[in-house]
């Protein structure tokens, strides 16, 4: 690892700490003590006997995978049972928030990582560095489960599609088949797996084009059978449907537990960009960027689609709920098949199929990442910190890998109901996840100011965007599984998967406390350390080149 221009000795504490302002420019060379938390960073960060990941990733890999990365079978499949649950006006005011709400996470993850992308940054790491070591260990291993739990259940998904078509090949061969090229190309250098989620997303992006020109048309009576379709199933079967009561009580709950549903197609979307911040060239520059698109991104793959379906799929349709897991369920397939279109359907399924792959190909690359980050902050055995020369964290890889073997968990029935048990934790852990990173914004943003250090990338949204979004997300947590508890729908099954992971989540927060219970409860604003690694990022940035003409096309593909 190159040599940074901050350093601390962990035991002396007193060697010069030289100060830099936001941008990097040089600031009055100031030498005082360094302080408890710069020298816990330096003894972490500034290991030399590991090497690090690399920086492979270019801007296109960047901007495509914070397009598309992480879309997969909770969008494209997953929608149709909450189009179902709530009807189209419900689904579509439920994403048109949960928009607004991520990108609000969005806004405020990108300016934390924006001002310090080290090697192994992630949500964890900064909350370890800005917060407190017990946040930091508590929320990274919360990515490193829920992460790694998402790619069985993304290659399950990938699975049930292929059983579209009919053959005679257990799925356990599928599954194998797609658990061996995930694990392959994530020991394979950062520059590959970019290139395969830059085709990837570009597929899932044109893909969902198509369908939103296919849905427009449709609208219009443009479809095989020249039936106009307009807003009719708003109309019958209505535009809102009640749940478990009648009235406007029963569309009060049917609201909110489609709000609730409605967050797991965007579960730890937003954390794949700020990971990427670490592998990422010139990231300064390109994090500002994808974040700013990422709007267009929510808009386009969400918003629009669930308001595409809502016009062409009824949501009474009984293949939404019992069409399975697989793409039979699905909100585009069966409008699709009901305008009579033969072969598109098809298509379809294989973008979904590969959107599947790729999601999962995302949450084992994350998942490894965090554990790499855990080792980084001194949380994990430090041979997790071991890079090749390719800069690829194998050892994290490996562990991470190892969640793939829960996939065969799904070949058996009562394998399948357990394995859902692991999966279901994740929404309220996302939901978590996200409440901590608004903490973890705002005592950045304390401590920047504090400091008078500037910060690289500010948006218009924060800090307002930080605080409701923490407090939606709070109560989203808190009423993720409130259905159980009206009469005669307490399921202790559906109790526990909706809650069990919020005093999992403080028993790890609260042991770490136990354990290092000398520390504050959080870092003083004056004493976080915003220096170590910043000058190495600095230097590491590339100038901007001056494109002309027929080279912004070339830029795009290079």
């Amino acid at each position: 690892m190159s040599s940074s221009p901050v350093y601390s000795d962990p035991e002396k504490g007193v060697e010069p700490i030289k100060s830099y302002d936001g941008t990097g420019r040089k600031a009055s060379l100031t030498v005082r003590k360094a302080s408890v938390v710069e020298s816990i960073v330096a003894a972490d960060l500034l290991d030399e006997r590991y090497a690090t990941t690399q920086r492979g990733l270019k801007s296109r890999h960047a901007q495509m995978i914070a397009l598309g990365g992480t879309i997969g079978t909770g969008l494209f499949v997953g929608s149709g049972s909450v189009l179902a649950k709530g009807g189209p006006a419900f689904i579509l005011a439920a994403y048109c928030i949960m928009t607004f709400l991520v990108y609000c996470v969005v806004t405020a993850m990108t300016e934390v990582a924006t001002y310090l992308p080290v090697h192994g940054g992630t949500m964890s790491y900064y909350g370890y560095r800005y917060v407190s070591r017990s946040l930091g260990f508590s929320l990274g291993y919360l990515y490193w489960y829920a992460l790694g739990i998402l790619v069985p259940y993304e290659i399950t998904a990938a699975g049930l599609v292929i059983n579209y078509w009919p053959n005679d090949v257990n799925i356990a061969v599928w599954m194998t088949i797609m658990t061996v090229v995930i694990v392959a190309l994530n020991f394979m250098p950062v520059k590959y797996y970019g290139e395969t989620e830059f085709w990837f997303a570009g597929t899932k992006v044109i893909l969902m084009i198509g369908l939103l020109l296919l849905s427009f048309i449709l609208f219009w009576g443009g479809g095989p059978s020249h039936d106009r379709l307009g807003f009719r199933y708003w109309k019958d079967p209505g535009a809102a449907h009640p749940f478990i009561k009648t009235g406007d009580a029963g569309r009060t709950i049917s609201f909110f537990s489609t709000l609730v549903s409605s967050v797991f197609p965007f579960t730890f979307a937003p954390e794949l960009l700020v990971v990427t911040g670490g592998e990422m060239e010139s990231p300064r520059r390109n994090l500002p960027i994808a974040s700013r698109r990422y709007f267009y991104r929510l808009v386009l793959f969400y918003v629009l689609a669930v308001l595409a379906i809502g016009v062409t799929c009824p949501s009474n349709d009984t293949r939404l709920t019992d069409g399975g897991a697989g793409a039979g369920s699905s909100a585009f397939v069966i409008a699709i098949a009901d305008a009579g279109i033969s072969t598109l359907p098809s298509i379809v399924n294989a973008v979904i199929l590969i959107s599947a792959w790729s999601s999962g190909n995302s949450f084992l690359y994350i998942s490894s990442r965090a554990l790499y980050s855990l080792a980084v902050q001194g949380s994990a055995p430090r041979m997790f910190k071991a890079c090749n020369r390719w800069g690829v964290p194998y050892l994290a890889v490996a562990a991470s890998s190892l969640f793939c073997g829960l996939t065969y968990l799904n070949v058996a029935t009562s394998g399948a109901i357990v394995f859902n048990w692991f999966v279901n934790l994740t929404n309220t852990w996302g939901m978590t996840s996200w409440v901590c990173c608004m903490v973890i914004y705002l005592r950045f943003r304390k401590a920047t100011d504090a400091q008078g250090v500037e910060r690289p990338f500010k948006s218009f949204m924060q800090p307002y965007g930080a605080y409701i979004a923490a407090v939606m997300f709070t109560l989203l947590c808190l009423i993720n599984g409130f259905t159980v508890f009206f009469p005669g729908r307490f399921s202790a099954t559906n109790f526990l998967t909706a809650y069990i992971g919020i005093p999992i989540f403080f028993v790890m927060y609260f042991g770490h406390r136990i354990v290092f219970w000398r520390d504050k409860w959080a870092w003083s604003p004056e004493e976080v350390d915003l220096n170590t690694g910043l000058q190495e990022i600095i230097d590491a940035e590339t100038p901007v080149k001056e494109r002309k003409g027929f080279a912004k096309i070339c830029y795009l593909i290079e």
